[in-house]
């Protein structure tokens, strides 16, 4: 994997983070729980990765050799973007969640 494709961010980068967010959000109604959106979000992203891995390499046979390393690298920023996001979520949940402060402390 090259190091461009490992290291793209620009300033538009929460801006389109925010839009799948929102997309994922919209298909959340009664019949649909949260979680099989977060599914199906989590799926489109590994198929749009490979794609992105897959264009980057000459050949299948190249990209096999590289598979433990690919998935190393998308697993560690998976790991430390969710991270960051479940301490922010922790740290602020009355915030994020609507809940108010004596709410909580009642709980």
């Amino acid at each position: 994997m090259s190091e461009t494709q490992q290291n793209q961010t620009d300033d538009k980068f929460f801006e389109r983070a925010d839009a799948h967010i929102a997309l994922a959000n919209g298909h959340v109604n009664a019949q649909v729980h949260p979680g099989l959106a977060s599914n199906s979000l989590m799926y489109a992203a590994s198929r749009f990765n490979a794609w992105v891995t897959a264009a980057g390499f000459k050949s299948g046979e190249d990209m096999k050799n590289e598979k433990e390393e690919v998935l190393k690298f998308f697993t560690e920023q998976y790991r430390l973007m969710l991270e960051e996001n479940f301490d922010n979520y922790a740290e602020n949940y009355e915030h994020f969640m609507g809940v108010s402060k004596e709410m909580a402390e009642k709980a």
